[in-house]
């Protein structure tokens, strides 16, 4: 079918067609182009996290399920191992762990984006059908919005998509005063009762981040809102924004459809602030009739900002699954590494493993679970159900494949008379840094230590520290990079964040996933995610060692300890 019937009978279906804009200004960013050189010696390739044989890659752009499938479409340098050229690579999988790759589904092609496709999301039209709204770069480097849907709906791995004629639609101009290189990256849409649909942009005015509001009767025809549905001094570019309803009523794991809206509902608004580099979200209300957002706590707030997680993650976007009634999160995890290395190793960045997300029951924060498909790759399972660490003591595990591993720890501790006093507040990542697994405490440092030399030379330490704090105890959790690797040009940064748990009532639980150079860390039964990579010269492989340690002066028991060796994803 020729491109102008496709979507001949798409605006038939959903609208008149809409009006071509111009956009002015300029983008800030550089393509850039360097060949890869990949090397058979790839000791940090993961087996069972996401990323391509070799290049660049970022963002996952709409992931989305369609007909049995799960589809991932993300960021791409198909020329290099560094950032440019980004067109949307193609992967799809049944199970959220084997994925196979398809041709790329939307690259440089219209005036609109020739000079990039950059990151938007899928949302599902009524029938089922999906459509992708998407940043792309034109000829004046100048950001603009457009639409592209399947070629075939029929076909179920949705390996050709074409593009509105009318591209692009949506542009700054200097009628809505909207800068051309801060404006991207929409959301994915929602309906309202009013029955118009509704699409967030990225954007900044001066220091001010915000997330502009555009509707829409038929998806094709979009009018800007009088007013940001949020917006915020001081915080810089907001990227990736992501907006969705969670439930605030048993059963808090039910996903919702985008569009939902309620007495059982909450809104979160997640943005990616690109000064940071950091996901931040805020929870809170959205009165639908004057598409207000209003969080529970602002940015302008002196209290920290929720993130999605405290370590090395960007651009995560969330899908509603209705098959399993989930909402399920991915995320994109840069290097380390030097552009140097990742030019020799001949690729750069990573997914994290899905995640299941939802609304604690406390109401203040999301909570984070892997997908339970990632289980599928366990194997060889070794169980510790008591044991007693004492001050001092370092307890290998063995029986798993220590560079490849998926591990559940619980701890209980006693002895609060020992936990160091904290006199005043301190920001938990530099705490970490003051406090990290070589410096002795009082109620921890406690945890794991992975990808561990056989003489830790070599190591990183996830671990507990308990605080006493104007009575009341508070729970430091650490990811110590500090003595991960004897290449000192790596990014060692240490990572924390205090986790909103008991120590008094709840046991300390640990879930850790391990894979060659990533380590994913859920504390407090997913209150709390620090991601990290890691790059060891001597662990590396079958050289790396699994240790449980305590280095304060209390000891502290392990309710039960399972871990177990992962299989190799498919991934090709």
């Amino acid at each position: 079918m020729a491109i102008s019937l496709i979507f001949l009978s798409f605006f038939l279906i959903y609208g008149n067609g809409v009006l071509p804009i111009e956009a002015s200004h300029h983008v800030y960013r550089n393509l850039q182009t360097l060949s890869s050189h990949s090397s058979d010696h790839q000791p940090y390739r993961t087996a069972y996290h996401f990323q391509p044989p070799k290049n660049w890659i970022n963002d996952p752009n709409a992931p989305m399920r369609y007909k049995g499938l799960y589809h991932l479409f993300y960021q791409y340098n198909p020329k290099g191992a560094v950032w440019g050229n980004i067109v949307w690579a193609h992967s799809v999988s049944k199970d959220l762990v084997n994925w196979t790759p398809l041709d790329h589904a939307i690259y440089p092609s219209q005036q609109s984006d020739i000079n990039g496709c950059w990151s938007g999301s899928a949302t599902t039209l009524p029938g089922g059908k999906p459509a992708i709204l998407y940043t792309g770069i034109d000829p004046n480097n100048h950001q603009v919005q457009n639409l592209a849907i399947p070629k075939n709906f029929s076909d179920p791995l949705l390996r050709e998509w074409v593009k509105s004629p009318k591209n692009p639609l949506m542009a700054p101009t200097q009628a809505n005063q909207i800068n051309s290189s801060s404006f991207r990256d929409p959301t994915t849409a929602w309906k309202g009762k009013d029955g118009y649909w509704r699409v967030l942009i990225g954007s900044k005015v001066h220091t001010r981040g915000m997330a502009i509001l555009y509707k829409s009767k038929n998806f094709v025809n979009w009018v800007q809102a009088d007013h940001p549905l949020h917006s915020a001094e001081g915080t810089g570019m907001w990227e990736c924004p992501d907006f969705y309803p969670v439930r605030n009523k048993s059963p808090l794991t039910t996903g919702l459809d985008t569009s939902v809206n309620g007495d059982h509902v909450r809104h979160v608004l997640k943005v990616s602030l690109d000064d940071t580099k950091h996901d931040h979200y805020l929870i809170g209300t959205y009165d639908s009739a004057k598409d207000i957002f209003t969080p529970d706590s602002g940015f302008e707030n002196s209290k920290p900002i929720l993130r999605h997680d405290y370590g090395k993650y960007y651009a995560s976007k969330t899908i509603f699954e209705d098959g399993k009634n989930r909402r399920v999160l991915f995320g994109w995890v840069n290097e380390s590494s030097t552009t140097d290395d990742d030019i020799k190793k001949g690729w750069s960045g990573i997914h994290t493993i899905p995640r299941t997300i939802w609304l604690h029951k406390s109401g203040k924060q999301l909570v984070q679970w892997p997908v339970v498909e990632i289980e599928s790759l366990r194997v060889n399972p070794v169980h510790w159900h008591s044991k007693v660490v004492n001050a001092g003591e370092t307890l290998q595990v063995t029986g798993v494949t220590a560079a490849q591993a998926d591990v559940e720890i619980a701890f209980e501790v006693n002895g609060f008379e020992k936990a160091e006093v904290l006199d005043h507040w301190e920001d938990p990542q530099i705490l970490c840094g003051r406090k990290g697994a070589n410096v002795k405490g009082g109620l921890g440092p406690f945890g794991l230590l992975v990808f561990a030399s056989r003489g830790l030379q070599e190591y990183t330490a996830v671990l507990f520290r308990i605080f006493r704090y104007q009575n009341k105890y508070l729970v430091l959790m650490c990811s110590d990079q500090s003595r991960s690797s004897l290449n000192n040009d790596n990014d060692k940064t240490t990572y924390g964040t205090f986790v909103d748990v008991d120590p008094l009532r709840e046991k300390l639980s640990l879930r850790t996933l391990i894979d060659h150079s990533v380590v994913e860390c859920f504390e407090g039964e997913g209150r709390a995610c620090i991601t990290a990579r890691v790059y060891p010269t001597i662990a590396i492989n079958d050289k790396a060692r699994l240790y449980v340690f305590n280095n304060g002066t209390a000891s502290v028991k392990i309710t039960k300890l399972s871990a177990w060796s992962m299989k190799k994803a498919k991934i090709n």
